[in-house]
C-alpha cells in the first residue's frame, strides 16, 4: 500500500554494491500521538551515509534508505503534537526518537539516550526499521522535528541538521567565543560548518589542513589563520596556542597526535567529531602530560542546541556551501561516490523530489 502505510525511497540492498540504488517501497512505523509525517523536499548527503552503506562502520540492516539531513513539509501531525502544524516547513536530523524519560533525556542530553533511535537503520519497538531521507516521506517524533526559519532556504538548511549540529554542539559546550583561539582540523563538510559557527560565536579561528587549495575558502568563511599540516614541524610555532581543537577529519589514523596535543593550552582539549573507518593511532598516557590535555568526542547535539544553531544562522545570515544534485538512482550514486573521494565543496544536497515522487503536499 502507498503512503500513509508505506513510503518510497532510493535504497541499497547490498553493501558490496553500495552505489547501486534502487527505488523501492518500505514500511513506515505505526503512527503515534506525537508523530509528524513529512513530505520530503530535499536531503543533505552526509559522510555517515557513505560509511553506513559501504561497510566502513560494519554491517547494517538491509535494505536501507539513508539520509538524515531532511527538509520537507508536515503533511500529518498527531493529536499530541504542540510545536508543529500541517504545512510547516520542518527538518529532521540524525536522531528520530528517544525515550524522553531517562536521566539523560531529562537533562537535555537526549542525543546520549540509551534508547535513542537513529534516523535510518534504527529499529522501533514494533520491529519496523527507520528509513532515511532519500525518500518520499519520513515519520518523525515531534521532539526531533524542527521548524526551519523563514529566511533560510531549504537546501541551505538541510546540511545544518547533522553536519551543522555535530560541530555546533561541541563548539558551544567547549566555550567558543570572544577571546578564545579555536583550531579546526579539516575543511570539509563538517569543517566548513565548524569555521562558520566558530567565527559567528566570536572566536579567533585557525584552520589546520593538508590542502593548500582550500586556504582562500577558509579565509572567506572568516578564519584568520590557515596552517598546512603537511609542512615539516608545522606545529612548532603554535605550542600552547589553542584553547581547544575540533577535529572534523576522518583520518586520525594518519595523525601524529603528540604534534596536535602540543598546540593546546594547558588543560586544552582535542575533540573529534570525525569518525573514520580505522582505529586511532596508538598513544601513551604520558603523551597527554606536557600540557595536561584531554581527548574526547561527541555525538550530534540536543534539541536546544539545534534551535540555537538555526537562530544563529538566521540572525547572522550564515549559509552552507552546497552543491545541488537532483535525486535519482544516478544522482544518489554520484553523490555517495564523490563524498567517498572528498570531491565536494562542501556539502551535497539532493533536490527535485517532486520529479521522482510526485506532488505530495
Amino acid at each position: 500500500m502507498p503512503y500513509p502505510e508505506t513510503a518510497e525511497g532510493f535504497m541499497i540492498n547490498d553493501q558490496k554494491k553500495w552505489t547501486e540504488f534502487k527505488k523501492q517501497e518500505f514500511k513506515l512505523k505505526p503512527f503515534e500521538d506525537r508523530d509528524v509525517d513529512i513530505a520530503i523536499e530535499c536531503c543533505g548527503v552526509c559522510g555517515s551515509d557513505v560509511h553506513k552503506i559501504n561497510g566502513g562502520w560494519g554491517e547494517c540492516p538491509l535494505p536501507i534508505c539513508v539520509g538524515h539531513e531532511v527538509i520537507g513539509r508536515a503533511v500529518k501531525v498527531g493529536p499530541g503534537v504542540k510545536t508543529i502544524k500541517v504545512g510547516d516547513r520542518v527538518g529532521v536530523g540524525a536522531q528520530i526518537q528517544a525515550d524522553l524519560t531517562c536521566a539523560n533525556c531529562k537533562a537535555d542530553q537526549e542525543n546520549y539516550c540509551p534508547n535513542a533511535i537513529d534516523t535510518y537503520g534504527g529499529i522501533y519497538k514494533d520491529g519496523t526499521m527507520a528509513q532515511g531521507g532519500y525518500s518520499s516521506h519520513i515519520r518523525a517524533h515531534e521532539y526531533f522535528t524542527f521548524k526551519i526559519p523563514d529566511n533560510i532556504e531549504s537546501e541551505i538548511a538541510a546540511p545544518m541538521l547533522c553536519a551543522g549540529l555535530t560541530v555546533y554542539s561541541p563548539l558551544v559546550r567547549l566555550g567558543a567565543g570572544p577571546g578564545k583561539k579555536v583550531a579546526i582540523v579539516g575543511l570539509g563538510g563538517l569543517g566548513h560548518f565548524a569555521v562558520l559557527w566558530a567565527v559567528a560565536l566570536g572566536a579567533e579561528v585557525y584552520v589546520l589542513s593538508h590542502s593548500p587549495g582550500k586556504k582562500d575558502d577558509a579565509l572567506k568563511m572568516g578564519a584568520k589563520h590557515f596552517i598546512l599540516t603537511n609542512e615539516e614541524k608545522w606545529y612548532e610555532p603554535y605550542q600552547f596556542t589553542f584553547d581547544f581543537i575540533i577535529n572534523t577529519a576522518d583520518a586520525m589514523h594518519h595523525f601524529n597526535m603528540k604534534n596536535y596535543f602540543s598546540t593546546l593550552k594547558v588543560m586544552g582539549r582535542f575533540h573529534t567529531v570525525g569518525f573514520g573507518d580505522h582505529p586511532m593511532p596508538q598513544m601513551m598516557a604520558q603523551d597527554f602530560a606536557p600540557n595536561g590535555c584531554y581527548l574526547g568526542a561527541s555525538h550530534i547535539g540536543n534539541r536546544p542546541e539545534m534551535l540555537a544553531m538555526f537562530d544563529l544562522a538566521s540572525k547572522q545570515n550564515i549559509k552552507s556551501w552546497i552543491e545541488k544534485v537532483p535525486i535519482s538512482e544516478k544522482g544518489c550514486a554520484e553523490v555517495v561516490t564523490r563524498v567517498s573521494k572528498n570531491d565536494i565543496r562542501y556539502r551535497f544536497v539532493l533536490t527535485d523530489y517532486d520529479a521522482q515522487f510526485g506532488k505530495r503536499t
